[in-house]
């Protein structure tokens, strides 16, 4: 491109380069797909500067979604389980996911559905900030849930 950001057409590299020198300015291979390759003559360190400034934007913008967990057993006590529920809904007001697993120890592990129950009144109690992403589902000793906030 010539000063006033016109195109100047096909050229070959060595007069491409000579043009770029003579600039001050350096020659960028933007589309070696291309046939013949696309190259602009630009300043490449302030474009890096600009790109590197354009991503570090993105991030800042970008909104992270983690995964807290809650773990419960399958007999935990009412009071005890309000209290997990409480911090479940505010790890969903913040926007987190939470991901909410049962232990079996012993002899529990032949009642899954004591579980399910408990996992059922989660459910229940977090049904106007989440929903549920993943069913509950029993890996060995454990079963878990998880529960994402609801999109506004």
């Amino acid at each position: 491109m010539d000063d006033e950001g016109n195109q100047l057409g096909v050229l070959g590299t060595p007069e491409a380069l000579r043009v770029a020198l003579e600039r001050g300015l350096d020659l960028v291979e933007v589309s070696p797909q291309a046939d013949p390759p696309v190259c602009r003559i630009m300043d490449f360190g302030k474009y890096k500067y600009q790109m590197a400034k354009r991503s570090s934007e993105a991030r800042k913008k970008q909104v992270r979604v983690e995964l807290k967990e809650i773990k419960m057993r399958p007999k935990t006590d009412d009071h005890d389980f309000d209290f997990k529920i409480k911090h479940a809904r505010r790890f969903l007001e913040e926007g987190n996911k939470v991901k909410m697993t049962i232990m079996f120890r012993g002899r529990e592990n032949a009642h899954p559905e004591q579980g399910l129950i408990q996992l059922d009144r989660a459910i229940e109690a977090l049904k106007d900030l989440g929903q549920v992403e993943s069913r509950p589902s029993k890996m060995g000793r454990f079963m878990t849930m998880v529960v994402g906030p609801i999109k506004k």
